[in-house]
C-alpha cells in the first residue's frame, strides 16, 4: 500500500503579494503602475488627437447642435454665391456696351 518516506514535505509557493518580483526584476506594483499610466497615455493621446470632448450638459448639447446646424446652413448659402469675378468690374478690364 502506500509507504512512508523520509522526504520532507514539499514547499508551497509563496503567495502573490504587491512586492513579488514579476518580469525583469520589477515588483508587482510596478508593474501594475507602468501599465496603468500607458493605458492613461494612450486614452489621453486618442482623445487629444480624434477631439472625443463629451459635452457634460444638455445645454452644451443644445449649443453643439445648434452651431453645427449654423456651419451648415452658412455653407449651404456660400455656395449659391456666384464667384467673384462675375460680382465684382476689374478696373481696366473690358468693358460691356
Amino acid at each position: 500500500l502506500s509507504q512512508a518516506t523520509t522526504e520532507p514535505p514539499k514547499k508551497k509557493p509563496d503567495p502573490v503579494t504587491s512586492e513579488t518580483v514579476v518580469i525583469w526584476g520589477l515588483r508587482l506594483w510596478q508593474v501594475i503602475g507602468i501599465f496603468a499610466i500607458f493605458v492613461l497615455a494612450v486614452i489621453i493621446t486618442l482623445c487629444c488627437i480624434f477631439k472625443c470632448r463629451i459635452p457634460r450638459t444638455k445645454k452644451e448639447i443644445e449649443a453643439r447642435y445648434a452651431q453645427r446646424q449654423a456651419a451648415k446652413t452658412y455653407a449651404d448659402k456660400l455656395e449659391t454665391v456666384p464667384p467673384l469675378n462675375e460680382l465684382t468690374e476689374i478696373p481696366g478690364g473690358t468693358s460691356h456696351v
